[in-house]
């Protein structure tokens, strides 16, 4: 049974948005390491596109696109079919929809230099317009790896969700506990470019099951019409 979409369009048309998806999320998560290794000084992601840093410019191209690339995701991509049913509450083309809002603001607003925790003088608006942006995205994302991780069909996005999802779990929890802490921060700073790594490829991932899933869909529904057409023209066998 063919699943639903937010945006009903032919699945070759869909496999080859998917495809672009696909190629707009790798271009993001490279420039993020482009910005992270050209970087002067130790940065954390979100700090990367402070006004005052260098790598602004590169980090605020590389999260419109990976925002762009969450919305054709959540656009064009079948809705995902949790077995648990929580999970199932909201569909996944929303949580999607909901990530890619998110990071389009945070590409927009980002936080001010050293972006500071929300606790002291130096946190100001735009760091609690960012930071809460770029949180709320990030959970929305790693519901839909959940939901991924369930999923009654596409067995081997399933593997690659649940892997994706307790290797992010488990790094930027550690990544964020010692962020709080104000100990190893350096430590801290790389755990969570990991975890950013790891994500942003999961969606990488996400829109290339889906593209080949729906490329798949087309071949079957040509091949179902050119045996039908077949059928139909085939001249019946003489008594």
């Amino acid at each position: 049974m063919r699943r639903t979409t937010l945006l009903p369009v032919p699945d070759l048309v869909a496999a080859g948005l998917l495809a672009l998806a696909a190629a707009t999320a790798a271009t993001g998560l490279a420039l993020i390491w482009v910005a992270r290794l050209g970087a002067d000084r130790f940065l954390y992601v979100s700090e990367m596109g402070a006004p005052e840093e260098p790598t602004a410019g590169i980090f605020q191209v590389a999260m419109v696109l990976v925002s762009l690339a969450a919305l054709v995701v959540g656009l064009v991509a079948p809705r995902l079919d949790p077995t648990v049913r929580w999970l199932a509450v909201v569909p996944s083309s929303i949580v999607l929809g909901i990530a890619a809002v998110c990071f389009g603001i945070a590409s927009q607003v980002t936080c001010t230099r050293y972006c500071p925790l929300p606790v002291g003088d130096r946190f100001t608006w735009q760091d609690l317009i960012h930071t809460s942006c770029a949180v709320i995205g990030f959970a929305a994302a790693a519901f839909v790896m959940l939901q991924a991780a369930v999923d009654r069909r596409l067995a081997r996005l399933a593997r690659f969700s649940l892997a994706a999802a307790v290797v992010v779990a488990v790094i930027a929890g550690l990544g964020g506990l010692l962020s709080l802490l104000r100990f190893a921060t350096e430590l801290g700073g790389v755990l969570e470019l990991v975890a950013t790594t790891v994500a942003l490829g999961w969606l990488v991932g996400l829109a290339a099951f889906q593209a080949v899933d729906r490329a798949a869909s087309a071949r079957g529904r040509d091949m179902d019409r050119k045996v039908e057409d077949a059928g139909l023209t085939a001249e019946p066998n003489p008594a």
